[in-house]
């Protein structure tokens, strides 16, 4: 089952699709335009039945096979929102909103779902159902957990559920995955620290907050180099540190410290939540301060299950002669909301020698389109294969 044929006819017209959903750009669960645009396609490929606003501005596609004489449902995720960068590829279709692009490429992933879904439902050839997923806020909104809470695995009766994500720096249209914990948790963390406000010619009357502030994001180094185990993966990164005042000769009275946290493991998403307030409160007595911490758990790591892991490198080796291991990634993906509720497993592919994702000169590579679209149909039609 190598690149099909007809993803290869159909390329261009795909790629049309993304460059048209590239060019306006819609963030978080604002993805009103794509939305209507995705139910639209989905109704022209004659779906069984197409579903609006799940998790809000999600869209559900299904497509029944030629026959379905072991009720096997399987859920295909594509998220559909961009970023709030600036645009800076010169590109003919280049985004017309202002402080808004698709810097990871949900566009190439929302057209190579479409693609697919129109093939499967012109063909029909497996014997199940296929959910089509499209997920707004993926970036930050969680929206595969909106779709969730809506109901969306028992509603449509899912029982295993695939994503897939570009991956700049590897060859155009090759794979790679990797079994177990893939992509981290990320967390997000907002410290006050309080002190005494003053003259900057008269510290001695003050309690400093800024050195308060500059001696807590040294220590929360230390979760990592001394509380963490070495061998397991961690990152605190404090990311803004302001002062309630800018002036040359004022000591600040408060002062906030803004960063995330990246985790492998339970273990140390606990270490970190309690060992930042230990530091910060022992910092702020030391001082003479006050301090405020409030941990946000944002999403959970990405876990992909073993048996799936190992049938989407089978489909992706069909389709392409190879599969690598993938390398464990400490950014974020929430499709991991719904691998904790269905088993299934997540892939990258390669976007060739382009920028980075969440980088204002990134793009997604159409060439990956019918390797893409084609791995999308092969986990249907090899794990449901026509009776």
């Amino acid at each position: 089952m190598p690149v099909k044929n007809r993803f290869a006819e159909m390329q261009d017209e795909i790629a049309v699709w993304r460059q048209d959903i590239h060019e306006n750009p819609e963030i978080l669960y604002d993805t009103h335009r794509t939305s209507a645009l995705v139910a639209e396609k989905l109704q022209a490929f004659g779906c069984d039945e197409v579903t609006t606003g799940i998790g809000r501005t999600g869209v559900v596609g299904v497509i029944r096979g030629k026959s379905d004489s072991a009720g096997k449902v399987i859920g295909l995720r594509a998220d559909m929102d961009a970023l709030p960068i600036e645009e800076a590829t010169g590109l003919a279709y280049a985004s017309k909103t202002p402080g808004a692009m698709h810097a990871c490429g949900h566009d190439g992933h929302t057209a190579m779902l479409l693609g697919a879904a129109k093939y499967l439902a012109e063909t029909r050839n497996f014997d199940g159902t296929v959910v089509v997923i499209f997920q707004p806020a993926e970036e930050g909104g969680a929206g595969g957990k909106e779709m969730c809470d809506d109901g969306l695995m028992d509603r449509w009766g899912v029982q295993e559920v695939y994503g897939m994500h570009n991956w700049p720096g590897e060859p155009v249209g090759s794979f790679s995955i990797r079994s177990g914990a893939f992509f981290a948790a990320t967390d997000q963390f907002d410290i006050a620290f309080t002190g005494k406000g003053g003259h900057a010619a008269r510290p001695q009357v003050t309690v400093d907050t800024t050195v308060m502030a500059a001696q807590a994001v040294m220590a929360l180094q230390t979760i990592v180099s001394r509380n963490a185990d070495p061998i397991d993966r961690i990152v605190v990164s404090v990311t803004s540190f302001e002062t309630s005042s800018t002036a040359f000769n004022v000591i600040p009275q408060g002062v906030h410290l803004r960063g995330t946290v990246r985790t492998m493991s339970p273990e140390m998403r606990d270490l970190a939540e309690r060992r930042i307030k230990e530091i910060c409160d022992g910092v702020a007595a030391t001082f003479g301060g006050a301090v405020d911490v409030t941990y946000h758990r944002g999403y959970p790591v990405m876990v992909n299950s073993e048996e799936q892991t190992a049938f989407a490198a089978d489909v992706a080796r069909s389709v392409s002669g190879d599969c690598g291991e993938a390398p464990l990634v400490m950014g974020g993906e929430d499709f991991a909301f719904m691998l904790e509720e269905r088993p299934g497993a997540y892939i990258l592919v390669g976007n060739g020698d382009t920028a980075m994702v969440h980088h204002p000169e990134y793009n997604f590579n159409d060439e990956a389109i019918p390797a893409g679209c084609s791995w999308w149909a092969g986990i249907v039609e090899a794990r449901m294969p026509a009776a």
